[in-house]
């Protein structure tokens, strides 16, 4: 087990209900005047964003409500959100979403903090960082798991660029979780929620030559409760028990617990952001549509984390591990096709032509100057050969 240095000190405040302390939280923060961030109307209409608003008044707190965001969040909306809060003069952001809202939070809490540095400076970590405001949270969306990751990504639409920062100044103050806010998703957004959790998990999984029992023994129970839950909750839309799970995990998987002394390789994402900025398509499914491929061209030089993958999670008993280890790539390939994710290029809709590839490949591997996978160092050639492999 490598060295490693945990931090996860985002408070969390889970159950029914629960969005009625955000007044509460922000009091004890010791913040009083809250920029909420939130998406289309679609919290507004379930009576959220009231409830939300109830719990700040009962607290005397002022608030003002800054909405739009979209899915692939904008780097663009996220700066139209500092000018509004440093007008506001705000210290605490709110966001009330899923992934997207939380990022654009987290976004316009660095640009408030640095208001005379280009937002997109400090995601190129041209600048880096050395304050930000506090953000808190009332998750809508089980997926991306920024309410207590130190991650949040923005899409550069004149670059054409879909891109992550990582800082612990991106890390939640609170984190509101009522799993009962989540049970009216459209099912597709459900899975696409689903395949991004696991994600963060595989992505930190095959690493060779790591030794973390206790992490992995913590990754594959994270994996084999997200398959059960996962079933669940697209097959009851009532089951608040469930989507709780989901809800948990999605937290559990991209704040560090997962990674433990070892490194992690997000070159999935890659693949998915290249996707994501060149056409628009669902976090979600842009991870699923390529991870099959990724896996069959790696993972003969990662086997023994292939095959207990396999074992572990799904519960192959194949002695041999090159069996082993293609059984659990087709089983993992198989649920995101059961639960309605895609699982190549064609079922998103994309008929890629070579050029398209080599753009992608591009997008992915910042123009060939970096090479992806800890398993073995994608060059942009082989990065372009997944990419038709997925077609």
């Amino acid at each position: 087990m490598n060295t490693f240095d945990y931090y996860a000190p985002t408070h969390v405040v889970f159950g029914e209900d629960t969005e009625t302390q955000c007044g509460s939280l922000v009091k004890k923060a010791g913040c009083s005047r809250v920029f909420i961030v939130t998406g289309d109307s679609s919290a507004r209409k379930s009576g959220l964003l009231d409830r939300v608003f109830a719990s700040l008044e009962a607290e005397g707190l002022s608030y003002e409500l800054f909405e739009g965001v979209q899915p692939n969040p904008r780097l663009a909306h996220a700066e139209e959100g500092v000018r509004r809060a440093l007008a506001f003069g705000c210290d605490l952001i709110l966001a009330v979403g899923g992934g997207s809202v939380i990022d654009t939070a987290k976004a316009i809490a660095h640009g408030l903090a640095h208001p005379e540095t280009a937002l997109w400076d400090i995601w190129n970590n041209k600048v880096t960082l050395s304050r930000t405001i506090p953000v808190g949270c009332v998750l809508t969306i089980p997926a991306a798991g920024s309410e207590m990751s130190d991650s949040a990504v923005l899409t550069n639409e004149a670059l054409g660029i879909k891109q992550g920062l990582s800082t612990d100044f991106s890390r939640c103050l609170f984190a509101v979780m009522n799993p009962k806010l989540c049970l009216t998703l459209p099912d597709y957004q459900k899975a696409a929620g689903v395949t991004d959790i696991m994600m963060h998990t595989l992505e930190r999984y095959f690493i060779p030559g790591s030794d973390c029992l206790m992490t992995d023994e913590i990754a594959e129970g994270l994996l084999r409760t997200m398959i059960t839950a996962a079933r669940r909750i697209l097959a009851d839309k009532d089951d608040a028990a469930a989507m709780g799970e989901v809800m948990w995990c999605s937290s559990l998987s991209h704040n560090g617990l997962t990674s433990c002394g070892r490194d992690k390789d997000f070159s999935v994402h890659k693949f998915g952001h290249a996707l994501s900025a060149a056409y628009d398509v669902t976090h979600g499914a842009s991870l699923s549509a390529v991870w099959g491929s990724w896996a069959l061209y790696l993972y003969e030089e990662c086997l023994p984390r292939f095959a207990r993958y396999a074992r572990k999670v799904w519960d192959i008993t194949e002695a041999d591990d090159h069996e082993a280890a293609l059984a659990g790539i087709n089983a993992t390939v198989a649920f995101f096709r059961e639960i309605g994710m895609p699982v190549s290029l064609s079922d998103l809709g994309l008929d890629p032509t070579e050029d398209d590839i080599h753009a992608l490949s591009l997008n992915a591997t910042k123009n060939g100057t970096v090479k992806l996978s800890r398993i073995h160092p994608l060059t942009l050639a082989e990065v372009e050969t997944i990419f038709r492999m997925a077609r």
